[in-house]
């Protein structure tokens, strides 16, 4: 006799864009994935913020320019009030918004001409914990914008000021600047000469203690102490 396995509720995903068009296409889209179901719809970021606080979704995809309250406010009052994840919506992949955006929470960014695949992979990405992006790539994204705006990396800020940074121990200050660098677990481990599983108790560990979401958030914290600098790059992993 066959026993039923339970099944794992759907990612519910709330959707944030001014165009009626583009929150129609996205949930066209999401509709379509048995593991996927739209939780609501808001025109702007005062909608948005309601909506997440009501209906609890658990990724919230948020367009950045939107009239009222905008994209970056409504993100930092959902992370702040709420569970949900936060991809962030742009049409240009160095926005300076985008910055901003993860400064206040997101958990990472979307292009507005991904394709569907890129769109359901992300949702599903993120709603397991996961940053959006390759390391690597968001390491070049904060670099290019931290450089443009003037922060702290710019200024060669010397990291050991920065109180943050004193609650690490030495080895997960190694850690956070590794993973700033673009390294994975995998690569991490072989750089420190340690398990994955160990990486990933300093991972978790430091996050806790500087109050962070995830890798993105530390990666942006790293560069605004000056922990690590734009163009600097990984030393090679041991073999």
């Amino acid at each position: 006799m066959a026993v039923d396995r339970p099944t794992r509720p759907p990612i519910r995903v709330l959707i944030a864009d001014d165009q009626a068009l583009v929150r129609d296409g996205f949930a066209m889209i999401l509709s379509e994935q048995p593991d996927l179901a739209v939780a609501g719809e808001a025109g702007d970021g005062a909608e948005a913020i309601r909506a997440a606080r009501e209906l609890r979704p658990d990724v919230v995809l948020m367009d950045v320019r939107m009239p009222n309250v905008d994209g970056i406010e409504a993100t930092a009052a959902i992370c702040r009030d709420t569970d949900a994840k936060v991809l962030v919506l742009t049409t240009f992949d160095l926005d300076e918004y985008v910055y901003e955006a993860l400064r206040a929470g997101a958990s990472g960014f979307l292009l507005k001409d991904m394709r569907r695949r890129e769109l359901v992979d992300a949702v599903r990405v993120v709603a397991a914990g996961e940053a959006l992006l390759a390391p690597s790539v968001t390491r070049r994204l904060i670099a290019d914008v931290v450089r443009r705006s003037g922060g702290p990396a710019s200024r060669s800020a010397p990291h050991g000021d920065d109180p943050r940074l004193a609650r690490l121990t030495a080895r997960e200050t190694d850690t956070l600047r590794h993973i700033a660098r673009g390294l994975s677990n995998a690569e991490i481990a072989r750089a420190m000469v340690v398990t994955e599983h160990t990486v990933k108790t300093h991972v978790s560990s430091l996050l806790s203690k500087l109050g962070l979401r995830d890798r993105v958030q530390a990666v942006v914290l790293a560069y605004e102490t000056g922990l690590v600098r734009p163009g600097e790059t990984a030393p090679p992993a041991r073999p």
